[in-house]
């Protein structure tokens, strides 16, 4: 259950709601209409040992608890997908969006350490002091401790639990690595970001080391110059050879791509070669690998007995960056921003358990929901004193039902730059315009402080001019303005600012967001800690944080010594209290 909150009315008119049906109707009839077959695509992203189509799969697993695998892109743009419109191929998830259900209303964070942690928590990101940027390499910082995680709970609902890819959590304390927050093995990078082939990330000049592990140790052995797409494929295909599929898992596969640096084998540039934009032709060569990886991923869940009960979800991390290749027109901003192009995301359910297949799910939904979701899906429990932000939303996905979830705090982040013209007075005395937030509840989306870069992209914009060249369109708003307010329904673009024309609901939701945060808990943004340079820890990054052991022998003799002194001064004042009643006995006798 989200947290407490007033309930807001909603819902289309009568009108509308026969028209939504009949259109319902029309699109769910072309969607059941049937699909290519899957295509053969040898040499690939993780290649399977063979082309399994039409091969009978093997004995299933128990029917009571689905195998669940999580899979996750980073800085995928919304329209970058092919049902989106987009000129990049991507036959394997076209085809696993068609066959589930897309999620259309679906939104995420926009970076990469709130979006995982909103995942993996089910919380808010002000309700785990993650609510500024991302965990920087060299911060003594992670996801707190005391926050219990998806795959502890999903353990603890006897499942395997597998890690393949990005964390970007944190890694300074041993107890910060995957391995020690609820995944039986990891295999993958600690960091945001990286060489596909090397493995290696500079953070700074002279702060470089290598980033790949397998569980809490350097993966030097698989150092073998393969691309991290194609090695996280093989990794999977190997976890899913070895465990039995009548036992549940548990895999959560966190892909690399399409993050920069902008690198691909070169054969997945063979479509892109009309892309005048070097960085959009490479985005689309990274992009068309991971499409075949996630083919050759459902194809060994096929082959290995898993995918009659499996539920496969997929989704971005946040929007993208069109300076890196992406694009998420004709949605306004870009990742880093609280604009639609930020926050809404490519997503989708494929499974053989859903009842409604070949769907569309326009209900709210939000990263924070998998959670709940998923433990209830794999009959674990959650504890009553966990306060999720998340919703269960597996009838509303599977069964077209309405979604429990009618709000979204995408954030308020008291740290980022304030917006010069933010006032008290520009929020009615409510809210400090100048803090950068924002919030969803039914149709209408408030923004407050700096949102951020606020251009629209159009696909046109790719060319090699740069983007001071750009044809794009330019927003130049009125001097001192610090609140937008949309109807996302209606506009979903966010063109029209109705934050004049309905003042009364740009009060409700500057008090509702005064209400969240309220509930916030202090921002955890550290300073760089100068152990963490990989050239003290064998060129890795990794944990760093130990306790000197100098100190903890000066700790322990300071706190003998104090001991003593104190043992001595409260036998003193024993022998003095003795004495002194001593006499006062005497002397009242």
């Amino acid at each position: 259950m989200a947290r407490g909150g007033r309930r807001w009315p909603r819902g289309p008119s009568p009108g509308r709601m026969v028209a939504a049906v009949l259109a319902g109707l029309s699109l769910l009839s072309l969607l059941t209409c049937g699909y290519l077959a899957w295509g053969s695509r040898r040499g690939g992203a993780g290649e399977a040992p063979e082309n399994l189509l039409g091969e009978e799969p093997a004995a299933g697993a128990s029917r009571s608890q689905p195998h669940i695998i999580f899979i996750l892109a980073d800085d995928q743009g919304f329209r970058d997908v092919g049902y989106h419109g987009s000129e990049i191929r991507t036959p394997t998830l076209d085809k696993l969006a068609a066959e589930g259900v897309k999620l259309e209303n679906y939104y995420v964070q926009p970076m990469c350490t709130p979006s995982r942690s909103q995942l993996i928590t089910g919380k808010y990101q002000i309700h785990t002091g993650l609510q500024h940027s991302i965990i920087r390499p060299t911060q003594p910082n992670c996801l707190p401790l005391d926050n219990v995680t998806l795959p502890q709970k999903l353990k603890e609902a006897g499942y395997s639990t597998h890690m393949v890819g990005k964390w970007h959590l944190g890694f300074y304390r041993r107890e910060c690595m995957p391995t020690q927050r609820g995944f039986d093995s990891f295999f993958g990078s600690l960091l945001g970001s990286g060489d596909y082939y090397t493995h290696f990330k500079c953070d700074s000049p002279g702060i470089c080391g290598y980033d790949l592990y397998e569980n809490n140790n350097a993966a030097w052995d698989h150092d073998n110059g393969i691309y991290s797409t194609q090695m996280y494929t093989q990794k999977v295909q190997q976890i899913l050879a070895s465990h039995n599929p009548r036992k549940p898992i548990f895999l959560y596969i966190a892909y690399q791509a399409v993050h920069s640096p902008l690198q691909a084998p070169g054969r997945y540039f063979e479509h892109y070669r009309s892309i005048n934009n070097i960085n959009r032709r490479r985005y689309a060569a990274m992009l068309a690998c991971l499409d075949e990886a996630i083919n050759n991923v459902t194809l060994a869940l096929r082959k290995y007995g898993y995918y009659e009960n499996s539920i496969i979800i997929y989704s971005s991390d946040n929007g993208g960056q069109p300076m890196a290749g992406g694009s998420n027109w004709p949605l306004r901003g870009s990742k880093g921003t609280y604009w639609e192009g930020g926050i809404r995301a490519v997503g989708f359910v494929h499974s053989p358990l859903l009842k409604n297949k070949g769907s569309v799910c326009k209900e709210l939904v939000h990263i924070t929901d998998w959670f709940p979701t998923l433990i209830t899906l794999a009959e674990g429990q959650i504890d009553e004193d966990i306060q999720l932000d998340g919703y269960d939303v597996w009838e509303t996905i599977s069964e077209g039902r309405r979604s429990p979830r009618v709000d979204i705090l995408h954030n308020i982040d008291p740290i980022y730059t304030k917006a010069k013209n933010g006032s008290w007075a520009a929020g009615y005395g409510i809210w400090n315009t100048a803090i950068q937030s924002a919030i969803r509840v039914n149709h209408w989306k408030l923004l407050t402080g700096n949102p951020g870069y606020s251009d629209w992209v159009p696909p046109q914009a790719f060319s090699n001019a740069g983007p001071n060249r750009w044809h794009n369109e330019r927003v130049s708003w009125s001097a001192g303005k610090t609140v937008w307010l949309f109807n996302i329904t209606a506009d979903p673009y966010e063109r029209v600012d109705l934050s004049g024309r309905h003042p009364e609901v740009v009060k409700q939701l500057l008090r509702r967001l005064s209400q969240f945060n309220k509930t916030a808990v202090p921002v955890r943004y550290p300073p760089k800690d100068p152990r963490s340079n990989p050239k003290l820890n064998g060129g890795v990054w990794g944990p760093w944080f130990k306790e000197d052991e100098k100190k903890k022998k000066s700790d322990k003799s300071k706190g003998a010594n104090k001991q003593k002194k104190m043992m001595k001064k409260k036998k003193a004042s024993r022998k003095k209290g003795q004495s002194f009643h001593c006499r006062s006995r005497l002397a009242g006798g």
